[in-house]
């Protein structure tokens, strides 16, 4: 890339995140024409006071609410992968969102009893925070194993998590057996992931976790283009290698935890974006990064839009679009990765 090629495709990314969000605002059971939407953006007291609900308070904050989620996933599973230096990682491959899944799951039908031990205040932001410490315990997991291993770390560590993820789905299942009606009626949102429903209350639980995550990851851009080199490498350049995984592992899993707090598990995402914007604009993580964050808060926005329209006026759930997408996808990458045509150079 030229020196002002990246800022090129950083505007051309922007410009289609808004187009993104444009339609999500305009399309849906209640039809926003152009003229409307403009009225509501210069805030026109001639706008019909049903339009402006509409907008204001279910199109606005579940666009806003989809972006967040799909550049949160998109930058965790680009930053993951460089850490393994695996095209085949992602937060849900190596168990970060099934922990992060399971501890929300455990508050949702154990919430009587665990929220009466938290402070008033903290009780907001229960859902969220268990989500997140989910992501890290397993996370931190992870790690212990690979540094004990003797052989192939990252694979050991990719293994784990694959072990760790079954455990997870495995207590999903019996808390699944021991909700009641309404209970099970919640937890079907997170298996399958949704933004029906979204309130701003969603977006004040998960905004602060996520905001950390999308600005921390690309400062850490450089030293994971450095580790691409291998450990050893890295080591002799100076790179901190320890510190730098550990920061990356607890980012990825502040976003990715925030993420299935207020959106369910949505699968293949951070596997799928980060791929496809390294074939389209390269490896350097400097990019990659923002990039995939840009490219995968407009793709969620897409993949929502069409779970909202598709089998109208009945909604599917956003994971059901994301899985239809990832799920051909993982298996040519597979296919390109047994045959060796598949790297980060």
């Amino acid at each position: 890339m030229t020196t002002n090629r990246p800022y090129f495709w950083l505007m051309i990314l922007i410009f289609a995140l808004a187009i993104a969000m444009t339609l999500s605002m305009m399309i849906g059971p209640v039809p926003i024409s152009l003229a409307q939407f403009g009225l509501w953006l210069s805030q026109d007291e001639r706008l019909p006071t049903h339009i402006e609900l509409v907008l204001g308070e279910i199109r606005l904050t579940r666009t806003l609410l989809a972006a967040l989620v799909g550049a949160s996933l998109s930058m965790s599973g680009a930053a993951i992968q460089g850490v393994f230096r695996n095209p085949l990682a992602d937060p849900g491959l190596i168990g970060v969102s099934s922990g992060a899944a399971f501890f929300a799951v455990a508050i949702i039908v154990m919430g009587d009893t665990v929220l009466a031990y938290m402070f008033e205040p903290l009780r907001l932001f229960a859902l969220p925070l268990a989500a997140f410490l989910g992501g890290v315990s397993v996370t931190w997991i992870i790690y212990m194993i690979g540094s004990f291993s003797s052989g192939n770390r990252t694979s050991t560590m990719i293994l784990a998590g694959i072990a760790i993820q079954s455990l997870c789905l495995a207590g999903i299942g019996l808390f699944t057996y021991l909700a009641d009606d309404a209970e099970l009626r919640t937890l079907t949102f997170w298996t399958l992931g949704s933004f029906s429903g979204t309130q701003w209350s969603s977006i004040h639980m998960a905004l602060p976790w996520i905001l950390v995550g999308i600005v921390a990851l690309p400062l850490l851009g450089k030293w994971l283009n450095v580790l691409l080199l291998g450990e050893n490498v890295a080591g002799h350049l100076g790179v901190p290698i320890s510190l730098i995984r550990k920061l990356i592992f607890v980012l990825a899993a502040m976003c990715v935890g925030a993420s299935v707090a207020v959106s369910g598990v949505i699968g293949f995402f951070g596997l799928v974006v980060p791929h496809l914007v390294r074939l389209s604009f390269g490896p350097d993580h400097r990019w990659l990064l923002p990039y995939s964050g840009l490219f995968g808060a407009a793709l969620m926005l897409i993949a929502d839009l069409i779970a909202r329209t598709v089998a109208a006026p009945a909604e599917l759930p956003v994971g059901i679009i994301t899985a239809l997408m990832g799920g051909p996808f993982f298996l040519w990458l597979i296919i390109r990765f047994n045959r060796g045509k598949l790297s980060f150079d």
